[in-house]
Formats: C-alpha cells, sequence, structure tokens
C-alpha cells in the first residue's frame, strides 16, 4: 500500500511539473508576444514623439507643439489600454517568467501600462496642459524698462552688477513668469494627484518615486541624512558667503542681504566669493571643441552628437539645457544656449556626459531596456564629468594653463567645487520638500511654503512683503515633477564613482583633482560597468555591480563635508 502510495506521489509530482512547464512556456510566449506587439507600435511612435518635442523646443512655435502634443496624446492611448494592463497583470501575478531579461522588461512594462488604471481623459488634459505650459516657459522674455532679456542676460546681471537695485528689478521681472503659469501648475498638481489616486497610490509624488523604483521612505531617510550631514558646514559657509556680499555690496550689515544678491535666480549655484574668476579661462575659448576633445581623449567621442545638437541661443528657443535620445540607439541630441563662460561650459561636459551614456548602452538590448538604468544613474554621470569644468587639473589638461597658475588657484579651485556641492545639496532640499508639500495639500498657501523652506535650507531672507508664487518660477516644477531629488542622488553616485575610478582605473590616492583627460581606461570602464547594461539591472543591483557597493552618502560626504 505504501508502495502505490508513494507510487501515485511520485506520479502526480510529475505530472504537476509537467503542468507547471507548459505554464511557464505558455506565460513566456505571451510575454514574448506582447512585447513584439508593443515594440511594433512604440518604437516608431516614440522617434517621430521625441523628434517633434525636439523641434518645438527649437522652434517654440504654437504648431510645433501641438504636433508635439499630438504625439504624446497618442502614447498615452496606448500605455492607457486595459485589456494590455490586465494581460501584463496576468503574466506578473502568475511569478512563472523566470528568464531574467523578460521579467525585467514585464517589471517596467507593468508600471508604464499602470496609467491605463486612470481616466483617460485626465490624461489627455494633462498632456495639454503641460504642453500650454512648457511653451509659456519657451517663449517668455524677462522686460525691463522696455528691454527684452534672454535668461543668460538675467544670470549675467545677477553674477557681474555691483548695483542691487538693478539686481532687485532685473530679478522681480524674471519671477513674473511663475505668475503666468502659477494657477495652471496647481490645476496640473490636482490632476495628477486625482490620477495617482485611480491608480492606488496617495497622491502623484509618491507615485511617482515608486514606480521609479525608489521607496519614498528612503528617500526622505537619506534627504534628512544628508540635511544633518550639511547642516552645519553650509551654515559655516554661508556666513562666509553673506560676509563676502556685505564688503561687495558695501551694505551696513548682513541683514541687508537679499535673494536677488546671491548672484543666482534661486541661489542653487554657487556665488563667486573666492579669488579665482574660472568663467575668464573660458572667455575666448570654443566650448564645442573643448567638449569635443575631452570625450574623445576618453573613448567617449560625441562628433556625431555634436552635428545634430542645437547649442546656440534663438529666439523663441527654449533657454535650458537637455539631452535627448531621439530612437534609443544613435541619435542623441543635445539642446544648449551657451556662452563662453565656466557654467556654460560645465553644462555643456553635463549634457554630453548624458549624451555618451545614451550613446553607449548595448544595442542589442530589447528596446524596453535600452535607457540608463534609472534617471539619478545618468545624472550622476553628467555631474562625474560637469565638475571638471572648475577643475584646475582639467584647465591644465584641457585649457592650457601653466603648472604654476594651477597651482595658485589649485585650493580655491577646491574651495569653489565644495561651495558649488554644499549649496546645491541646499538648494535640492528645497526642491524635494517643497513638492513632497505641495503634493500632500495642493490648496495649501504653496507661497509661504516656499519661502519658509528656503529660509530653512538656504538660510536666504524672503524679500519683505512679498507673496508672489516665486516657487512657479522653476520650471521643474510644472515640467518635471518629482525630479530633482534625483538630482542630488546623482551627486552621491558621481562621488561614489569617482571615488572608485581614481583607486581603480587611475590607480592613484590623489582624490583632490582628476581630470581623466586622454584616459581610454577611464571611458572604457564606463562604457561596460555603467553604460552598456542599460536598465538591465535594477538601478542599486548595477551601482554594486560596478563599483563593489550600493549607493551611499558616504564618499560624498567624505569628498564636500569631511
Amino acid at each position: 500500500m505504501k508502495r502505490v502510495n508513494i507510487f501515485l506521489l511520485a506520479v502526480l509530482a510529475i505530472g504537476f511539473f509537467a503542468g507547471c512547464q507548459t505554464k511557464q512556456k505558455q506565460m513566456k510566449e505571451e510575454l514574448v508576444d506582447f512585447i513584439k506587439n508593443h515594440d511594433s507600435v512604440v518604437i516608431p511612435l516614440s522617434r517621430e514623439t521625441n523628434m517633434a518635442y525636439w523641434q518645438a523646443a527649437i522652434t517654440g512655435t504654437e504648431e510645433d507643439f501641438n504636433k508635439a502634443q499630438e504625439l504624446q496624446l497618442k502614447m498615452v492611448e496606448i500605455y492607457s489600454d486595459t485589456h494590455a494592463l490586465a494581460t501584463l497583470e496576468k503574466i506578473k501575478v502568475s511569478g512563472l517568467v523566470n528568464d531574467t531579461l523578460l521579467a525585467r522588461q514585464l517589471d517596467l512594462l507593468y508600471n508604464e501600462y499602470l496609467m491605463a488604471k486612470a481616466d483617460t481623459t485626465k490624461l489627455n488634459e494633462i498632456v495639454k496642459m503641460e504642453t500650454r505650459i512648457e511653451r509659456e516657459f519657451s517663449i517668455f522674455r524677462t522686460q525691463v524698462n522696455g528691454k527684452e532679456m534672454t535668461d543668460n542676460n538675467v544670470e549675467e546681471v545677477l553674477r557681474s552688477s555691483k548695483d542691487i537695485n538693478k539686481q532687485k528689478e532685473v530679478w522681480t521681472a524674471q519671477k513674473k513668469i511663475g505668475r503666468v503659469v502659477a494657477d495652471d501648475v496647481i490645476k496640473l498638481v490636482v490632476m495628477r494627484n486625482e490620477v495617482a489616486k485611480e491608480m492606488g497610490f496617495k497622491n502623484y509624488h509618491q507615485m511617482q518615486l515608486i514606480l521609479g523604483e525608489q521607496d519614498p521612505r528612503v528617500i526622505t531617510d537619506l534627504f534628512d541624512e544628508l540635511d544633518t550631514l550639511t547642516k552645519d558646514v553650509f551654515t559655516e559657509v554661508k556666513g562666509e558667503i553673506d560676509d563676502y556680499f556685505v564688503s561687495y555690496y558695501n551694505l551696513n550689515s548682513k541683514e541687508d542681504l537679499m535673494p536677488w544678491n546671491y548672484q543666482n535666480r534661486f541661489f542653487q549655484e554657487a556665488p563667486r566669493i573666492y579669488d579665482v574668476d574660472i568663467s575668464s579661462y573660458y572667455a575666448d575659448k570654443n566650448l564645442e571643441s573643448l567638449s569635443a576633445a575631452y570625450y574623445y581623449g576618453i573613448g567617449l567621442p560625441i562628433d556625431d552628437m555634436l552635428q545634430k545638437s542645437d547649442l546656440y541661443e534663438k529666439d523663441g528657443k527654449n533657454q535650458h539645457a537637455f539631452c535627448i535620445s531621439i530612437d534609443r540607439l544613435k541619435d542623441v541630441r543635445v539642446l544648449c544656449n551657451i556662452k563662453p563662460n565656466s557654467y556654460w561650459m560645465n553644462t555643456m561636459l553635463h549634457e554630453y556626459g548624458h549624451a555618451v551614456y545614451d550613446y553607449n548602452i548595448n544595442e542589442s538590448l530589447p528596446f524596453i531596456l535600452r535607457e540608463p538604468a534609472h534617471t539619478f544613474t545618468t545624472e550622476a554621470i553628467a555631474m562625474i564629468f560637469g565638475r571638471q569644468a572648475s577643475s584646475p587639473q582639467w584647465l591644465q589638461d584641457m585649457v592650457g594653463i601653466s603648472e604654476e597658475e594651477k597651482m595658485k588657484i589649485a585650493d580655491n579651485c577646491f574651495k569653489t567645487l565644495r561651495l558649488e556641492q554644499l549649496v546645491f545639496s541646499r538648494w535640492s532640499q528645497v526642491m524635494y520638500r517643497f513638492e513632497k508639500a505641495m503634493y500632500t495639500d495642493p490648496e495649501q498657501d504653496l507661497n509661504t511654503v516656499w519661502w519658509d523652506l528656503v529660509e530653512e535650507y538656504q538660510l536666504m531672507k524672503r524679500p519683505p512683503d512679498r507673496n508672489e508664487p516665486d516657487w512657479a518660477s522653476k520650471i521643474h516644477i510644472a515640467l518635471f515633477p518629482c525630479y530633482y531629488h534625483n538630482y542630488l542622488l546623482g551627486e552621491l553616485l558621481a562621488s561614489q564613482l569617482y571615488y572608485y575610478i581614481v583607486a581603480n582605473i587611475i590607480q592613484s590616492d590623489d582624490y583632490k583633482f582628476q581630470s581623466f583627460a586622454n584616459n581610454k581606461a577611464v571611458g572604457d570602464y564606463l562604457r561596460n560597468n555603467v553604460f552598456a547594461v542599460g536598465s538591465k539591472y535594477y538601478w542599486n543591483d548595477m551601482i554594486e555591480k560596478a563599483t563593489g557597493e550600493k549607493l551611499t552618502a558616504k564618499y560624498y560626504a567624505r569628498q564636500f563635508v569631511d
């Protein structure tokens, strides 16, 4: 009897195993077919949509923005397919897809198609509002005494003028874009929240982090940790900044300093308080040529991408900077508005950092995985290269300053870089916490919330009796929502990668200034370990494979705080 039972159990086990194999094969085949159908539609539409967005960003015309919007709505329609979501959900819940590449694609596709749970009418209205707001930003020009100013003109006045009345006039005039878009941005936030709740999330901020494979509690804990790490040292350097500007503007006390006196619209970049004018080294230089020579020297040439890019100011053109991969293959482009100064040298190195990442993702990967591991991992690469613009070693290697000049400016260059990081870190705290608060309650007094955070984290006093939507003048809040924290995560990873490269690729114990110039081993390391794998791995797994550790703040602290 026992033998019969054992025999029956064995037969049943074999049958169950065979049934599982059959079901597993069925789920795999269904997913493969789904991906083929998805790619056949999305690949050409994605390329067309990206091209239309690129054209609209360059021209600023209503016709081009309408075309980009129309194509974006088609993309929304694809990912709003409830039948497709049900298919993916069935496959995902089965747990039977054990092929790692397919399972990774399944995870990413499922997150994309979750929007099918939302009201399509609302999704379409969101796209239309985003397009309208983006065009407002694109065509807006600051007006002062009947004279039109570009953002470059505004920054130059804030950076260079000692006339505090003129600074105030220009700063105030530029902030008027906030009033133009604020009501629409709040409506947009409300609609985004409604969509997020329909998809099962508390609000849009939470949704964006979770769908970006980030735990909101972990991100908040990390920002709290960075706040603790940087608070005291920032308070110290902010005191140095204020002392400098009291003397620079011939003011009576620190209490007289106002936001327009900090040489930047948002105090997101370090003011020039140390005795080194890095911009002077670029005043007569071709930034395109410098960028091309540098990236060629590390084995990551950008000539092909430079030819397709748009790098100089034009009427109606987007005044910011970005990189876009048109086809997730080799059509990668950069938009800039360059001037021969250190800001735009940094920006060129930064944006082409994004570009070499996109360009060098392995073409044999499935379309869905031909993107960076995470948005902040591409920011890390952009930042590790952007930092070079203020490096004395880079200036010697690429611009040609003498050894004597390098040694003369080295200490102040490092102080400048450190100040840039501390200023940006505190500014990122404002952005992260403001958006978190805004999506928690978009009906609250956002103007007050904004300046409360500016005073707490940037230690910058609000202008007296000012009640304007200055928060809305920051384009990211409207058009790149719940994204900004990734810049600071990118800075952490940039330091982690930098320390790994110096120790293991360059094999040096000098971590202060390394330019990587003409070191093709650096390019090889990044291409093989970071770029080529695309989003094949979850972002922290990729980081651990590339550096031997998961993401940590310790190298950032070692480089800029300790």
